[in-house]
C-alpha cells in the first residue's frame, strides 16, 4: 500500500490535474484535512492560552494565600514571645500598654492587624480603636491548649481594606508556661489581577506564535500528504484505511509489525489468536509478550526469516520476516504466521504411512531370503525391530521348526525361535526355550481369537503378568510399556505368534498399529510356511538319500576309507558313493551325481547305485560297467519323455548323470579307473606328493554311443585315492580351477594323514557357507595284500595232475593254519581245475588269497562261462559247481583280457558255508565220486 510504503503510485493511479489544483487552492477548506487539522490547532491554541491565564491567576493567588499563612504565624509568634506581652497581660490595663506596641510591630511586619486578646477572647488591640473590647472572630480553643492556630476567617473592616484575611492565633504564657492571652496576627489577601495582568501579553503573544507555527505546520503536513496520497480525498483515504483493515484482520494468516527496537506495532486478529496475546499489546516490547524463545527469538532478531517452522503451544506455525523498509535504515519487520498444524498432522501421517509401506516392501525383500525357519523367523524379528518396535520375540511350534503340519493342539507350547531390536538383554525367555503360554495370555487370545491383540499399557496386563511374574515385574522396571501380539497364519492355520514391544523412550502401541502389525505378519508367515514346507521336503529327500548311500563300510581288505556327503541348502542333489567288495580282495570306488535337485535326483541316484551294485556283482571291466549305465541312463530319459510322465515330478524330461568307477587290486597294487563327465580324482602318494592319475575325460551318462576309456595308475602302499563331485570345487565365489587348486593345497602333505583327517581337512579348507549343490567326498587309502597270503602256480592241461594240485593246495592251507577248510578248499579247487583242463584252453593257473576270507582262483584262457544246473539222478556229471555252490559262501566268473577267473570264497574263523544248511555233505560224498563230477554247462 504506497501510503504506508512511501512509494509512489504508478501513473494511472494519480487523479486529474485540475481536481488536484482545487484541492491545492482549498488548502485551508475546513471540509479538508488540513482546514480540519488547522481549525483544531486554533481551538487547541486558544484552551491553552485561556488554560495558561487560568492557571496563572490560580497559581498567583495560591502563592499569595500561602504568603500570608507563613508571614501571619511569623508575626503571631514574634508578638507572643516579646518581652513584656505576658506581664502587660496581667496588669490592670493591659490596652494601654499592648494597643501602642502592637500598632507599632503591625507597621513593622507588614501585616494587617495584630491583636492580643485575652484567654475569652476580648481584645485588648485593634488597628481600629473602637472595636478593642470585643469579642475576637476567630478559633482559640486550640490556642488556649498551647497550640497555634492558621485559619481564613472574616472580621471587622482593616486598614487593607476587603479581601481574604489569613489569622494566625498563637498563645502567651508566663514562666509557669501558663497560658496567660492569646496573639493572633493576619494579612488581607487582596485582588491577584495586579500580579498577572503584566504577564498575559506574553500568553497572547506565545498563542499568536502557536497559532503561526501551526498554519506553518499544517501548510507543510498538507503538501506531504498530498505528496503520499496522491490528491486522494480523505474520504477514498478513510475507504482505502477502512478495506485495508478489513483485509488485514480478516485474512487467516498472522501479521506482525515490529519496530526496530524490538516493539510491537501491530497484531491483527489471527496472530493475537495464534500466539494468545492480549489486546494491550501493541506498542509493548516484545520480549514482555510471554511467548515462546524461538518466536521471541525470531522476532527481535533483525535477519528474514523464508518459510520457518516453530512451535507455539500446541501449533506448529510456518514463518516469514521481512524488513518494512528494506531499502532505508528505519529498521522493523513484518512477520506472517500460517498455522500449519493440520498440514503437519497430515503430512505426518502421510510420512508415517510411508515408513509403514516402504517397512513393508522391506519386509518382503529381507524376510524368507533362505527357506530356514529359524532365519526367516529372525528376519521378522530383525525387519520389526526398531523401525516399528523397540522389541520383537517369535514363538513357533515346534512342529512347525520340525517342518511338520501344525495342529491346535500344540499352541499351549510354543519355542522362542527368534528376538530381535536393541532391547534383547530384557529378561524376556532366552531362544529355544519352550514356553507354557496360560489361558489368559495375549498370545493364546491371539492364537485362539486369530486377530492381532493390543495391550497398551502393560502394567494392566494381568495375564501377561500372571504368565510369569516375577520376568514381568523385571521387564517393566526394565521400561516395557505395551504390546502387540499377532498369530502368524498361513493356509488358515496358525505358525506361531509374534510379539511386539514398546518401551518408555517409544509412543505406546495404538490400535491403528494393529492393521500393520497383522500385515506384516501375514507376509512372514508365508515366508515361515514356505520354510516349513522346504524343511519337511528336504528332511524327507535327504532322509531317502541317506537311505540310498551307504549305511556302513563293507568288509574288505585292500582301502582303508572315510567319506562326507553335505546336502545342498536349496536342496538334495544326486550326488553318490559306494564301496563294493569284490572278489579276488579287489574294491571298487563309486562317485556319481545325478544332474537337478530334488526326489526325482535322489530317486534316479538310487536307481543307478542299484545298478552300479548290479553290474559290480557281474564282475564287468570298468569301461563295460560305466557303458552298461550309459545305456540304463538312456533309457531312464526315454521314459522320462513319454506319457505324462515329465508332468508328474520334476527334472522334465532331464536324467543326466556324472559317474567315476575305479577298481583297485591289492594284490597288483593297481587301480583301474573310467570317467564319464566327472571331474578326475586325485592321488596323494605317501610322501604327500599330490598328482593326477590322468583318467581320461568321457561323455556323461545319458549321451549315448560314445565310448569310455579307461587307466591304470600304480598306487603305492599308502597312497590315498580322493573322489568328489563338483560341489567341493565350484560355487558362487569361484570357479572350478580355482577350486582345483585349493583342493591341491589341502592336501598338499597329507600322506601321513589318516583317510578321516584327509576328509575332515578337505571340507574345512573348501566347505562354502552356503552351498547351492551336494558334496560328497570319499579318501581311501591303499594296502598291499601280503605276498605271504598269496599262492599261485600253473597247472598243466592234464587230468592226471589234479591230485598233485590239491595236495599242494592242502600244504598252502596248512602254512596258514586253515586245516579246517582244507577239505572243502581241496574240493572246490579240484573241481574248478578238472573243469577248466576239460572244458577250457590253456594256461590254466590257480590263486589262493588268504584275507577276511579264502579266495579260490582258477584262470583258464576260454572266454566261455560255465553255469550252474542241478543234475538229474541219472546223470552223469553235471554237480561239480553245484558242490562248488555249496561248499563256498559265494562264487563267480570274472572276465580278463586273455580269458576267464573263475573264483569261490570260503569263510573263515568259524563262518559256515551257504550249503550248511541245504545239504549234508557226508551224503553227497557217499552218493557221488567226486574225481568224477564234471561241469556239462558249457
Amino acid at each position: 500500500m504506497e501510503v504506508f510504503s512511501g512509494h509512489p503510485l504508478s501513473p494511472e493511479h494519480h487523479p486529474p490535474g485540475g481536481r488536484s489544483r482545487v484541492r491545492r487552492a482549498s488548502l485551508l477548506d475546513p471540509r479538508s484535512a488540513a482546514g480540519q487539522v488547522f481549525l483544531l490547532q486554533v481551538v487547541i491554541v486558544v484552551l491553552l492560552v485561556v488554560a495558561a491565564v487560568v492557571g496563572m491567576v490560580l497559581q498567583v493567588a495560591s502563592d499569595a494565600l500561602q504568603q500570608g499563612r507563613r508571614v501571619s504565624v511569623v508575626a503571631a509568634h514574634s508578638f507572643a514571645s516579646a518581652p513584656g506581652v505576658a506581664a502587660a497581660l496581667q496588669s490592670r490595663d493591659p490596652s494601654a500598654v499592648l494597643q501602642p506596641r502592637a500598632e507599632a510591630a503591625r507597621r513593622r511586619t507588614g501585616v494587617d492587624f495584630i491583636v492580643v486578646m485575652s484567654t475569652k477572647g476580648i481584645r485588648y488591640t485593634y488597628p481600629y480603636p473602637q472595636e478593642i473590647g470585643k469579642k475576637f472572630v476567630g478559633t482559640i480553643a486550640p490556642a488556649l491548649q498551647g497550640r497555634t492556630v492558621v485559619e481564613q476567617a472574616g472580621g471587622p473592616p482593616l486598614p487593607a481594606g476587603k479581601g481574604t484575611d489569613v489569622q494566625a492565633v498563637v498563645p502567651v504564657t508566663d514562666s509557669r508556661g501558663k497560658v496567660v492571652g492569646l496573639v493572633s496576627a493576619g494579612i488581607t489577601v487582596r485582588a491577584v489581577a495586579g500580579l498577572w495582568l503584566p504577564q498575559l501579553p506574553i500568553i497572547v503573544a506565545s498563542g499568536a506564535a502557536a497559532l503561526a507555527l501551526a498554519m506553518t505546520g499544517t501548510t507543510m503536513v498538507s503538501r506531504r500528504l498530498r505528496r503520499q496520497t496522491h490528491g486522494l480525498a480523505p474520504v477514498e483515504l478513510a475507504q482505502l484505511y477502512e478495506h485495508h483493515d478489513a483485509v488485514l484482520h480478516a485474512v487467516r494468516e498472522g501479521v506482525l509489525i515490529t519496530s526496530a527496537d524490538g516493539r510491537l506495532l501491530l497484531a491483527n486478529d489471527e496472530a493475537a489468536r495464534l500466539l494468545g496475546l492480549p489486546a494491550d499489546v501493541p506498542g509493548r516490547p516484545v520480549r514482555e509478550l510471554g511467548l515462546p524463545e524461538p518466536v521471541m527469538r525470531l522476532l527481535s532478531s533483525p535477519g528474514a526469516v523464508t518459510d520457518e517452522v516453530h512451535l507455539a503451544g500446541d501449533r506448529l506455525l510456518a514463518v516469514n520476516k521481512r524488513p518494512t523498509y528494506p531499502q532505508a535504515d528505519r529498521g522493523g519487520s513484518v512477520v506472517t504466521l500460517r498455522d500449519t498444524t493440520e498440514l503437519a498432522a497430515v503430512s505426518g501421517r502421510a510420512e508415517v504411512a510411508r515408513e509403514r509401506l516402504k517397512l513393508l516392501y522391506e519386509a518382503g525383500v529381507r524376510i524368507g531370503t533362505t527357506l530356514d525357519v529359524g532365519c526367516t523367523a529372525q528376519e521378522l524379528a530383525d525387519v520389526a525391530a526398531p523401525q516399528f518396535a523397540d522389541l520383537v520375540t517369535v514363538d513357533l511350534l515346534d512342529s512347525v521348526l520340525r517342518g511338520w503340519e501344525p495342529t491346535a493342539e500344540g499352541w499351549r507350547h510354543l519355542r522362542r525361535a527368534a528376538i530381535g531390536g536393541e532391547q534383547r538383554m530384557m529378561p524376556v525367555y532366552p531362544l529355544g526355550e519352550v514356553i507354557t503360554f496360560s489361558a489368559g495370555t495375549p498370545q493364546m487370545r491371539t492364537l485362539r481369537e486369530g486377530r492381532a491383540v493390543l495391550e497398551a499399557d502393560l502394567r494392566r496386563a494381568h495375564g501377561w503378568r500372571a504368565q510369569d511374574p516375577e520376568r514381568a515385574r523385571k521387564a517393566l522396571e526394565c521400561g516395557l510399556q505395551s504390546l502387540v501380539t499377532v498369530p502368524l497364519r498361513a493356509r488358515n492355520v496358525a505358525l506361531g505368534v509374534a510379539n511386539f514391544y514398546r518401551t518408555v523412550d517409544s509412543p505406546a502401541f495404538d490400535p491403528d498399529d494393529l492393521t500393520f502389525a497383522e500385515e506384516l505378519a501375514a507376509r512372514a508367515a508365508v515366508a515361515l510356511d514356505n520354510a516349513r514346507r522346504f524343511t519337511r521336503e528336504h528332511a524327507m529327500a535327504v532322509t531317502l538319500q541317506r537311505s540310498l548311500l551307504p549305511r556302513g563300510k563293507p568288509e574288505q581288505d585292500a582301502l582303508e576309507v572315510a567319506w562326507r556327503y553335505l546336502p545342498a541348502e536349496a536342496g538334495v542333489g544326486g550326488d553318490w558313493f559306494d564301496v563294493i567288495a569284490l572278489p579276488g580282495a579287489r574294491v571298487a570306488l563309486v562317485m556319481g551325481d545325478v544332474v537337478g535337485h530334488g526326489l526325482h535326483a535322489a530317486a534316479t541316484m538310487g536307481r543307478l547305485r542299484t545298478a552300479v551294485h548290479n553290474f559290480s556283482t557281474l564282475d564287468l571291466p570298468v569301461d563295460e560297467v560305466l557303458g552298461n549305465l550309459d545305456d540304463l541312463v538312456d533309457r531312464m530319459d526315454n521314459e522320462e519323455n513319454t506319457g505324462d510322465a515329465a508332468d508328474s515330478h520334476e527334472g522334465e524330461g532331464v536324467t543326466g548323470a556324472t559317474c567315476l568307477y575305479a577298481v583297485y587290486d591289492p594284490v597288483a597294487g593297481a587301480c583301474t579307473m573310467a570317467r564319464a563327465g566327472h571331474p578326475e580324482p586325485v592321488v596323494v602318494r605317501p610322501d604327500g606328493t599330490v598328482t593326477s592319475p590322468g583318467v581320461p575325460a568321457s561323455a556323461p551318462l545319458g549321451l549315448g554311443g560314445y565310448p569310455f576309456e579307461t587307466a591304470e595308475v600304480d598306487l603305492p602302499e599308502g597312497s590315498q585315492l580322493v573322489l568328489y563331485t563338483n560341489g567341493l570345487l565350484a560355487n558362487r565365489t569361484h570357479d572350478i580351477d580355482a577350486g582345483m587348486e585349493r583342493l591341491r593345497r589341502a592336501l598338499g602333505g597329507s600322506g601321513g594323514r589318516t583317510p578321516e583327517e584327509t576328509c575332515q581337512a578337505v571340507i574345512d579348507a573348501l566347505e562354502p557357507s552356503h552351498s547351492s549343490d551336494d558334496i560328497a567326498l570319499l579318501t581311501a587309502r591303499t594296502r598291499m595284500f601280503p605276498p605271504s597270503r598269496v599262492a599261485e602256480w600253473d597247472v598243466p592241461s592234464d587230468p592226471a595232475l589234479v591230485p598233485s594240485v590239491r595236495a599242494r593246495c592242502r600244504e598252502t592251507l596248512l602254512q596258514w593254519g586253515l586245516e579246517e577248510t582244507a577239505f572243502a578248499t581241496e574240493l572246490i579247487v579240484s573241481e574248478l581245475v578238472t573243469n577248466a583242463i576239460r572244458y577250457a584252453s590253456p594256461p590254466v593257473g590257480v590263486r589262493l588269497l588268504h584275507g577276511r576270507c579264502l579266495t579260490c582262483e582258477v584262470s583258464d584262457g576260454s572266454g566261455t562261462s560255465p553255469r550252474l544246473r542241478r543234475a538229474t539222478t541219472t546223470d552223469e556229471g553235471g554237480r561239480g559247481l553245484f558242490l562248488v555252490a555249496q561248499f563256498a559262501q559265494r562264487w563267480g566268473t570274472r572276465y580278463t583280457a586273455g580269458g576267464k577267473v573263475i573264483w569261490a570264497e570260503l569263510a573263515l574263523h568259524g563262518g559256515t558255508s551257504a550249503a550248511s544248511g541245504l545239504a549234508p555233505v557226508d551224503l553227497l560224498l557217499d552218493q557221488f565220486d567226486l574225481d568224477q563230477f564234471d561241469d556239462a554247462a558249457l
